[in-house]
């Protein structure tokens, strides 16, 4: 079996998924975008064969590189990068190449729209907030003064709370329309919710095989916008609701063979028009792993390997089911901009049985994430509160 995996070289953890496919018996056929010398010796050593391009971005460069590899090996049986950020090219060069074990460019160009993703959710039942695809001024103020503000404008295709604004007034609406007319925006109602998350992996016929659920302290939104702390953490169990939540969510889209990661929002409080309070409404889906270190959270919490738990399911269809969840696993991310009352030495003494590790991220992590990360696990709920109740404490 042919397999083309790309970028497995960004995130820096990805050369594992090689590793994975390697092990199940594929003959991986790696494409990078940095020179082959830079590459890890552990990405190197678990693919056939690396294939170096200048940037992703260059589709003739990416044609060559797939027409070399059929040209060398035969047919190619999959192409995939596990990556939001090449979900489109990967569809591309499946066009291209009659690969068929993974989205068309029609099918994953669909999928990214966030108007779209609704129609999705709501053929299963899964409500979603009021939206308008933004069209003009007059048409936005229309939406904000039937549904009233708060609202949130986001690109309708985007990753992440980038371009993501709360929007109060009319005058912010002109303001941040004016910014941001020459993308394709989407304008929601905003839910006063918590939002949560149900990640994990399907198989060929749709089955959840692996299923984890991540929830937030404080707003992702708020984090980016206002450069706040960000924490984040897996949950130790999964209720029956959420599990019954992912599979309708994994049938609805018609996943397969693939990781995916679905947001949620469970309302704080009752709204008219929507539902009372604990009711859930469907955010939006992605269908690659969740990002950043989520990974790894995972494998802390479950004591697992993801990525081989996914090269597993793709080539053999046949993986464990991972039910039990002995750790709850998660990060918080501080600012350089903040004083915390804690430092992460007096962090370190005190949950020393907990922390895995502290890490400075650079700058294309820290905007998100902040710039400090603490990676721990907890086998209790009162480990975790006690753990970050001090770790994102401020001094006042």
């Amino acid at each position: 079996m042919n397999f083309v995996f790309i970028s497995p070289n960004y995130p820096d953890t990805y050369w594992m998924f090689c590793r994975g496919l390697k092990k199940y018996g594929a003959k991986v056929l790696a494409i990078v975008d940095t020179p082959y010398n830079s590459l890890q010796p552990e990405l190197k050593a678990h693919c056939d064969e690396c294939y170096v391009v200048s940037s992703f971005h260059n589709y003739d460069e990416m044609v060559r590189a797939l027409g070399y590899f059929t040209f060398k090996y035969g047919k190619i049986d999959w192409i995939e990068s596990n990556n939001e950020a090449w979900l489109t090219l990967d569809a591309r060069l499946r066009d291209n190449f009659n690969v068929k074990t993974g989205f068309s460019f029609s099918q994953i160009d669909e999928f990214q729209s966030k108007a779209a993703m609704k129609k999705y959710y709501e053929s299963v039942g899964i409500p979603t907030a009021r939206y308008l695809l933004v069209d003009s001024l007059e048409s936005a103020l229309d939406f904000a003064h039937k549904v009233g503000y708060p609202l949130v404008l986001k690109p309708d295709h985007g990753v992440g709370a980038s371009f993501t604004y709360k929007l109060q007034s009319d005058e912010d609406l002109r303001h941040y329309y004016n910014q941001t007319m020459q993308y394709h925006m989407i304008l929601e109602e905003y839910i006063d919710g918590t939002v949560f998350t149900l990640d994990g992996l399907c198989d060929g016929n749709s089955n959840i095989r692996f299923l984890s659920s991540m929830e937030y302290i404080g707003s992702c939104m708020d984090s980016v916008n206002n450069q706040l702390s960000m924490a984040s953490y897996t949950t130790l169990e999964i209720s029956d609701e959420y599990r019954q939540l992912a599979q309708k969510t994994i049938k609805a889209f018609k996943l397969k063979n693939r990781f995916f990661h679905c947001e949620f929002f469970r309302l704080n409080k009752d709204i008219e028009g929507l539902g009372p309070k604990g009711f859930v409404l469907g955010l939006e889906v992605n269908f690659r792993p969740p990002g950043g270190i989520c990974p790894d959270l995972m494998n802390y919490a479950c004591d697992i390997d993801v990525y081989d738990l996914w090269a597993q399911l793709l080539l053999t269809q046949n993986c464990p089911d991972i039910i039990n969840k002995p750790y709850s696993a998660g990060f918080a991310g501080r600012r350089d901009s903040i004083h915390y009352k804690y430092s992460i030495e007096k962090l370190q003494n005190e949950f020393k049985d907990d922390i895995i590790y502290v890490k400075h991220l650079p700058k294309a992590f820290a905007a998100a994430m902040g710039d400090e990360l603490i990676v721990a696990r907890w086998k209790t709920k009162e480990n975790r509160d006690a753990f970050y109740q001090k770790a994102l404490m401020i001094e006042n």
